[in-house]
């Protein structure tokens, strides 16, 4: 898109490469609710695209006609024929389901609740919320019928208007009507509309206060060519004014696009913008408020069929059809403004939309527009201009411009009219909320301000802040804190008492102050809200921020104990190791200081952890506080001291305390606890339930027994035996119980518990010899000592209890008593009585066992007949009666036939010695459980008819194959005497059991165990004589289906007689075994199915074309006779039978004949397979009529494009361009794309010119030879890929012009300049290059690229050409590729200037050094000092020596200020000696800078120049060099000025021996004279003295006396003097000497005199005077850090001592040692206290 245009798009996405398969991206299957996310039903899955997460991609395996994601939350709606469900996907549930009573055509989330489903009738909406079935809303109209594809639904914000539409063929070729259906919910009526689009929107019309509900849609009547776009309010209550309407605007329709129509119209609700998105990719953009067309442009060749808009941005989001790209299109605001201004000149929509939305580019409309307003006196709306032009008028100039206009009598100022107009429209800024607020304040209204602010109508500032402090503090604090001006905030917070809100505001601001200051101030002020400010400052998000230790000091010298524990509690909360001291010092002030309630509060909450225990511990011992200093001790010696007032102690108290010790401290304790008396017995028992697993039960006990308490034992067991698992608890628990006499509890513990040792137990109650026998019942009743208690009861004659026992105790016992008494020997009398009393609860096989065992089972017959007598009917019992009976042979026959309880498995056996008949009675009532022993009897004796009887009546086939089947031996052979035995059998089935049966279900069984027995023979034998011999079961469908099937395997050759004789059979079932492929009977399967196709077997008509269809089936797929069922097919002719022939026929590639059959059949389902066997076969003529039959019902993409693709290839051309421009659903593209690759250009060419595709269109063209129409097509297209593929024909062609034509618009686009550069070289083509990229500079919008281009063809075509190119054209060159195009051409002269414009003098410099053709001095000197590599200026210094060494000094002179001088003169010197001489005037240059490379270097010269004054000179102003070899190597210098220099160089160095030397030589006296003073040191002005007095040099001795007076010792001087005889010259030093010994004396005497009396008064007088500010008491938070300013005037702040108080000595100081002020200084500021005017 061109750049000033007012939208923005772009591609955002691509859903075929997230493999989304084109066939799925298309209406119905593909769907954007939101900007979250994008369903896509395919084959066999949903694909999820997740925008809100890069696109990710997630499919499920749902198989669903379409699927539709909720625009809010994640609520998956899928549609499965009649079946639509919702699916929650985060608590993947499902929340509803519904079948509906027609197809749904259209379905779409008109919100986050409410899924709106439309039918072909009626229109529905189903809630997400509640169990509700969808409710239907409204039918649809007549003009929006059943022929009208539906598109789109949408539902006004108001819930009470919905909007219906869709599309419909036109009545002309290619014409597609639009047809709206506008419903109102409350009226209940519908409106048809004529358009293709529309939506509903709320926005803010200007003079009303409420929101215009709006709807906006497209209009385009069939017989009117016009489309209009209309905006008209619904759904305004009248009473509040008429609804708003604009007159109907033209919507500019392009002349190519006048067949094409809308498919959305999108609203972005943020900016009041309408986008329309049309059907041949047009994107229209219009002004909700006006209705005006604001833009349009083309945007995609493809149809976006799917839109919805992001609510964040207003953008609209499209998917192109097919192709699956996801385009973008928002407003772009910067560009909206101008583009309306310069290219729509509608002035007054761009200041309406500039002020609607804030957008810039109209300020100088509004200028022009309020100054023409103000002229004219018209105030008011000037106001309103202001108000609605964003921030461009509202200036301070505008405000003063109000405030100078008279305000007009009754009437209000005109400066309040404007600011009521800005507070109406919204905020007013900075300057206007002060300007406002002044007059007001000065009114007294402060009620309006604070309204204001309310409602944010103000700008928050300092400045206002500080207007309103006055009026009103709160107000004030608002405006600070909204402003963020912290300071004045935080003096609202003192000034209003909140000082706990400081820090927290502060903290959060990130605002630091000094707060010691204001604490310190606070302190003795306002003690509490130094308190509050205290705590805040110490639980500041970010650490404390004043030290806690001095705080709490600060605190406690005021006496503040209650302020000091307060302030502490908050300090230590975090319970820090570090803060154990403070800690303790807290407890430790309240245990003291007469509050141990506080300490006990403290030490309650648990919030202190490390202070000192044990200290603390001692304190609340002394306080009487037991349990805290319990608490607090660690040692048991410690622990029995405080136990022992226990009595005082709360007994929970103690029962938990016990919980801390370990287990030997606990111990210990409890037996010390006990052994002072029972007094603590209860609490001990307490302890020793609560901690019994802790400590253990086994010295617990102990302890309670060396205590001997067994009352307190029997507690303490009696609360854990039920819970304990150890055994030696429940022994003591039941001892104890027993001991206490408690016999029923340990009863209870005996009978219910299962840990106790019941050896131990029962040994200790038989011992025991209890009064009560009932714990030692339980105990061997559990355990199974039954017989040893039976011998107790029995011999301590407590029979009565061994009856107790049995009845009442255990009667399932009852057996093992009954044998231990048999076995002592007891009265059988008291044994019946027993089990008479026992009764039916006595287990009876138990009984009867033991009773068999000792031979008294006939003692039981009485037992056993009561029993029956009571109605019993337990097996056991019965068996035991059947035993008697059989042994006393008491009519047991009857007994077996009649008994319905015995167990024959039990009886069998035992009646099988004895009698074989009675064994299988037995055995035969056991009804099939003893089927096996009723085989083996009858087998053993011989009783085959029983059993044939028995086999025939059970109809079990399981006991037939039992019987019926062979046995073979171990080595494969057949038992003879079995087989003998089984023909017996079968014969007694054969002649007896069959011919007596009257039971079809016995013969169906029989029949069916013969053939599970492999008896086919005699099967069949049966089977004849049964059915065709005439019998009650000649008919039976079994029998008849068993002959047959039986035939089929044993004698395949009876089949067809037996399909002939029989009519009452399987007829599918049979044919299917007959197909099989065990048995390939298809003849006869063939005759079955038509025999039963006909109607006198099959009635159904449906019925018979299936046996037909079956028939038609064996033909082709088993016998494989296709002229034989085209046969059959022609006599019975029913479509099914032509369809599965024509399947057939596909099979077998005989495609022509298969189209025929499907034709016949009329059958479209095989249209695929069918197209795909045409094309292999290229039988296109022969497809077409199959083709438009199965379009007749289908409505299929590949049924279009084949039939397409068939026109195609018999070039059937006229018919393509009519199906064409016709309905259908055919994939142009593809097949478009298709007849392109195989040559067919004609139809491709009609094809891509259907759909718009003018891309393709235009290589059609040139493949066609057809250049002009190619060209056309191509600005068409306006694609850069075609333009360039016909460019490149045209060329190829000698097409010239119209090649330039093309590649004009190519080389506008800079990726593919360079194919347009490489073909035309190619083909030689380089004057014709040359032209088009000269022609494309006149481009409007031509890109750096093209004059680069055209740059380096210059350089290789028109080198004369370069250099003015590249000065007219440089800011629009890619440098680098024309420098380097130059440097191939050595064309250096334009590089040189293209690397200076482009500010690269490296390359420049580098350049004009290489090439002397392109050395210009100017421009080098030019270039060199912008370089950026320091090292090309050492270089260029080189190349000046080489090549230009008469600019050398020129050069030097512009890299003064960038080069190392040092590296420099080191370059010069290893160039030569002439280098240096050559850079004598650079070096003096820069000498300046003194620097020892270039002092040396000149110095050098000098010297070699016998310069000797120069030489002085530079050796006085620039010292840095080496003094000392300079000096070394003058000192032998022929000349005396260069020695003279020499000793000044050694004086300089203060090198005095050295110099001198050099000097006396020299004889230069004055010189040696002046270093000596100069040197000022005895010894070397000693030396010199005698050294004249020696060379009687007596006037150089006075002169070096009178230079040298102050470091001359006087005897020194009187000693020479007096050996030379030098008194007159000595004379001047003796007499200068005395004059300066008096002067010091006199000074002396003066400085030792006493002062006098009123002096010293005065000065004591000053040095109080100077003290009495010190303790002045006064308190100035601006007197800096610290705790200055304390009562009493004491140094630091501290309070005098013996004035009361806490004793801090356990605080460390803050301040100095002895409040010592810092830094050791005295009171009034000096030093170690030395007076101010005082000096050494």
């Amino acid at each position: 898109m061109a750049a000033g245009v007012p939208i923005a798009f772009q591609e955002v996405l691509n859903l075929q490469q997230l493999q989304v398969p084109e066939t799925s991206i298309k209406h119905g299957l593909t769907t954007m609710e939101s900007d979250k996310w994008i369903v896509s039903v395919e084959p066999n899955q949903v694909s999820l695209i997740d925008l809100q997460n890069q696109a990710q991609v997630t499919r499920r395996p749902i198989k669903a006609e379409a699927a539709v994601m909720n625009p809010s939350s994640n609520i998956l709606a899928l549609r499965s024929g009649k079946m639509i469900q919702m699916f929650n996907l985060d608590s993947k549930s499902k929340l509803k389901s519904h079948d509906v009573d027609s197809p749904i055509v259209f379905w779409k989330w008109t919100s986050a609740t409410n899924l709106a489903l439309v039918t072909a009738t009626s229109v529905y909406h189903w809630s997400t919320e509640g169990a509700d079935a969808p409710a239907k809303i409204f039918e649809r109209h007549a003009t929006i019928g059943s022929n009208t594809q539906i598109i789109n639904y949408t539902v006004s914000p108001d819930n009470k208007w919905c909007l219906l539409g869709g599309i419909s063929a036109g009545s002309a070729p290619g014409v597609v009507n639009g047809n709206m259906q506008l419903y109102s919910v409350e009226k209940k009526v519908s409106q048809p509309l004529s358009g293709h689009g529309g939506s509903f929107c709320s926005i803010k019309l200007a003079g009303r206060d409420d929101m215009a509900q709006c709807l906006v849609f497209h209009e385009k009547k069939p017989e009117d060519p016009a489309h209009r776009l209309f905006v008209m309010e619904v759904g305004r209550d009248p009473s509040k004014g008429a609804p708003h309407r604009i007159p109907p605007t033209q919507i500019p329709v392009p002349p190519e696009a006048a067949s094409d129509f809308p498919v959305s119209l999108v609203i972005d609700a943020k900016n009041d913008v309408a986008f329309l998105l049309t059907k041949a990719g047009f994107v229209y953009m219009f002004d909700i408020h006006s209705g005006k067309t604001m833009f349009r442009t083309r945007i995609t060749q493809e149809t976006m069929f799917v839109t919805c808009a992001q609510a964040s941005t207003g953008a609209v989001f499209g998917i192109t059809v097919r192709t699956g790209r996801v385009y973008r299109v928002g407003l772009n605001g910067a560009n909206l403004i101008p583009y309306i201004v310069n290219t729509l000149r509608d002035n007054d929509l761009a200041i309406k939309v500039a002020g609607r939305l804030g957008l810039p580019g109209a300020e100088h409309l509004y200028t022009q527009q309020f100054e023409a307003l103000m002229g004219a006196g018209q105030v008011k709306e000037a106001a309103q201009l202001v108000a609605s032009s964003g921030s461009a008028l509202r200036t301070p100039q505008t405000i003063a411009r109000f405030q100078q206009i008279p305000a007009e009598p009754g009437a209000p100022q005109p400066v309040f009219q404007y600011f009521s107009t800005l507070l109406e429209h919204g905020k007013l800024n900075e300057q206007e909320s002060i300007e406002l607020a002044k007059p007001v304040l000065q009114q007294g209204r402060p009620q309006l301000m604070e309204k204001w602010l309310k409602d944010d109508k103000l700008h928050c500032s300092e400045a206002l802040g500080d207007l309103i402090m006055p009026h009103d503090t709160a107000m004030a604090l608002s405006v600070y804190l909204r402003s963020e001006t912290h300071a004045k905030a935080i003096q609202c917070f003192v000034q209003r008492g909140e000082y706990d809100k400081i820090v927290p505001y502060s903290t959060s601001v990130g605002y630091s102050m000094d707060y010691s200051s204001m604490l310190s101030q606070l302190l003795f002020n306002n003690p509490q809200g130094a308190l509050d400010l205290a705590k805040g400052l110490v639980s500041a998000d970010g650490g404390p921020l004043i030290d806690i230790q001095a705080t709490a000091e600060a605190f406690l010298s005021s006496n503040r104990v209650q302020e000091t524990t307060a302030f502490l509690l908050e300090a230590l909360k975090d319970n820090k190791e570090e803060h154990a001291y403070l800690q303790t010092k807290l407890l430790e002030i309240n245990l003291i200081g007469g509050a141990p309630q506080v300490a006990d509060a403290i030490m309650q909450n648990g919030i202190l952890t490390h202070y000192d225990r044990a200290h603390i511990g001692k304190l609340c011992e002394r306080a009487g506080m037991w349990q805290r200093a319990a608490e607090h001790y660690s040692d048991i010696n410690d622990i029995k001291r405080v136990f022992k007032n226990s009595h005082q102690m709360n007994p929970e108290f103690v029962v938990t305390y016990f919980g801390k010790l370990n287990r030997e401290q606990s111990i210990a304790l409890l037996k010390d606890m006990m052994s002072r008396g029972p007094s603590n017995m209860q609490v001990c028992v307490e302890v020793a339930k609560k901690y019994n697993d802790e400590l253990g039960s086994e010295e617990l006990v102990k302890v309670f027994e060396n205590a001997k308490a067994t009352e307190g034992l029997y507690y303490y067991l009696g609360a854990v035996v039920n819970f304990s698992e150890d055994p030696v608890v429940h022994f003591k628990y039941i001892q104890s119980a027993c001991m206490l006499g408690q016999f029923k509890e340990a009863e209870r513990v005996c009978r219910d518990s299962n840990i106790y040792k019941p050896e131990q137990v029962k040994e200790y109650l038989k011992n025991a010899k209890l009064p009560d026998p009932r714990p030692l019942i339980h105990v061997c009743d559990r355990y199974d000592f039954v017989d040893e208690l039976t011998e107790y009861l029995y011999l301590n004659s407590l029979l009565q209890y061994v009856e107790v026992y049995v009845t009442k105790v255990s009667p399932a016992k009852t057996p093992q008593v009954v044998g231990k008494l048999f076995d002592l020997g007891a009265n059988e009398d008291f044994t019946k009585r027993i089990l008479m009393a026992v009764g039916t609860a006595c287990p009876v096989e138990e009984m009867v066992e033991i009773a068999e065992m000792r031979n008294r089972l006939r003692m039981l017959q009485p037992w056993l007949e009561a029993r029956v007598a009571t109605g019993s009917t337990e097996p056991g019992t019965h068996n035991s009666l059947g035993k008697i009976y059989i042994q006393m042979n008491k009519d047991p026959k009857a007994f077996l036939t009649n008994n319905m309880f015995y167990e024959p498995k039990v009886l069998g056996p035992f009646c099988e010695s004895l009698d074989p008949s009675l064994a299988f009675v037995a055995y035969k009532k056991g009804a099939g459980e003893c089927d096996d022993e009723l085989i083996k009897i009858s087998f053993t004796h011989g009783l085959f008819r029983d059993l044939a009887r028995y086999l025939v009546e059970r109809q079990d086939l399981e006991l037939w194959a039992k019987v019926l089947t062979k046995e073979e031996g171990e080595e494969g052979d057949i038992d003879a005497e079995k087989e003998s035995q089984r023909r017996q059998l079968i014969d007694q089935v054969v002649e007896w059991a069959l011919p007596e049966s009257e039971s079809a279900d016995e013969v169906s069984c029989t029949v069916k165990a013969f053939m599970a027995a492999d008896l086919p023979g005699e099967l069949i034998v049966l089977l004849e004589r049964i059915i065709l011999q005439g019998s009650d079961f000649s008919d039976n469908k079994n029998l008849q289906n068993l002959l047959i099937l039986t035939a089929i395997r044993a004698d395949h050759t009876k089949v067809a007689s037996y399909i002939d004789q029989l009519d009452n059979f399987d007829a599918k079932d049979i044919a299917l075994i007959c197909v099989s492929e065990s048995h390939m009977l298809y003849e006869e399967a063939f005759t079955i199915y038509v025999k039963f196709a006909k109607p006198e077997h099959t009635t159904d008509k449906e019925e018979q074309i299936e046996m037909q269809v079956l028939a038609m089936g064996v033909l082709v797929d088993h016998m494989k006779d296709l002229d034989r069922a085209k046969t059959f097919a022609n006599q019975v002719d029913e479509k099914p039978v032509w369809s599965k022939l024509g399947n057939a026929q596909l099979e077998e590639k005989m495609a022509a004949d298969a189209i025929l059959s499907f034709i016949s059949a009329e059958d479209a389902s095989e249209y695929v397979r069918v197209c795909a066997e045409a094309n292999e076969a290229e039988i296109y003529a022969e497809v077409i009529p199959f083709l438009k039959m199965a379009r007749k019902n289908l409505q299929e993409n590949l049924l279009d494009t084949e039939l397409i693709y068939a026109y195609a290839k018999t070039n059937n051309l006229t018919d393509l361009e009519k199906f064409v421009n016709g309905p259908n659903v055919a994939n142009i593209q593809n097949i478009g794309d298709r007849c392109f690759s195989e040559g067919l250009y004609n139809a491709s060419k009609i094809l891509f010119k259907s759909i718009n595709n003018n891309s393709k269109l235009a290589l059609c063209h040139i493949h066609l030879e057809e250049y002009r129409e190619a060209v056309a097509a191509a600005s068409l297209a306006n694609n850069v890929s075609t333009w360039k593929q016909v460019c490149f024909s045209c060329l190829k062609a000698s097409e010239f012009r119209l090649a330039a034509t093309c590649g004009l618009e190519v080389i506008k686009y800079p990726d593919h300049v360079d194919d347009v550069v490489t073909t035309y070289s190619d083909l030689g083509q380089f004057d014709h290059l040359v032209s088009l990229f000269e022609q494309g500079l006149g481009l409007e919008d031509a890109h750096i690229g093209i004059f680069t281009e055209l740059g380096i063809l210059y350089t290789k075509h028109v080198p004369e050409k370069v250099m003015e190119h590249c000065k007219v054209f440089f800011s629009k060159l890619n440098v680098s590729k024309v420098v380097r195009a130059c440097e191939r051409a050595r064309l250096f002269k334009p590089a040189v200037y293209l690397y200076m414009q482009d500010k690269q003098a490296d390359s420049a410099v580098k350049t004009m050094s290489e090439h002397s053709s392109a050395f210009d001095n100017d421009l080098f000197l030019d270039a060199i000092v912008k370089v950026r590599n320091a090292e090309i200026m050492y270089k260029a210094v080189s190349f000046y020596l080489t090549m230009h060494p008469m600019l050398f000094t020129r050069l030097m002179e512009v890299l003064e200020d960038h080069v190392d001088h040092s590296r420099v003169v080191n370059q010069l010197r290893r160039t030569g000696d002439w280098a240096l001489q050559l850079g004598q005037a650079y070096m003096k240059t820069v000498q300046k800078e003194n620097l020892s490379a270039v002092n040396e270097a000149l110095n050098e010269l000098y010297i070699e120049d016998e310069d000797y004054e120069s030489l002085r000179k530079s050796i006085d102003k620039f010292q840095n060099f080496n003094m000392i070899a300079l000096a070394s190597k003058l000192a032998t210098h022929e000349l005396l000025e260069f020695r003279r220099i020499s000793a000044y160089v050694y004086r300089c160095n203060k090198k005095w021996s050295q110099s001198i030397e050099l000097s006396k030589n020299d004889r230069m006296w004055k010189d040696c004279i002046d270093t000596a003073n100069e040197s000022a040191d005895e010894e070397t002005i000693e030396d010199l003295l005698r050294f004249f007095c020696e060379t009687s040099e007596k006037e150089c001795f006075c002169a070096a006396l009178y230079t040298c007076f102050s470091h001359v010792r006087p005897d020194v001087a009187i000693e020479l003097g007096w050996l030379n005889g030098y008194h007159h010259f000595i004379m001047p030093f003796l007499v200068q000497n005395m004059r300066q010994t008096y002067e010091r004396l006199q000074v002396l005497e003066k400085r030792t005199q006493p002062p006098k009396e009123e002096d010293a008064q005065d000065q004591i007088a000053q040095t109080y005077g100077q003290l009495g500010g010190f303790g002045n008491g006064m308190l100035m938070l601006e007197n800096g850090g610290g705790m200055g300013g304390m009562p009493g005037g004491m140094p630091g702040g501290m309070m005098p001592p013996g004035q009361g108080g806490i004793d801090m000595s356990g605080f460390g100081q803050a301040g100095m040692p002895n409040g010592m002020p810092p830094g050791g200084m005295m009171p009034n500021g000096m030093p170690g206290g030395m007076p101010p005017n005082m000096s050494m």
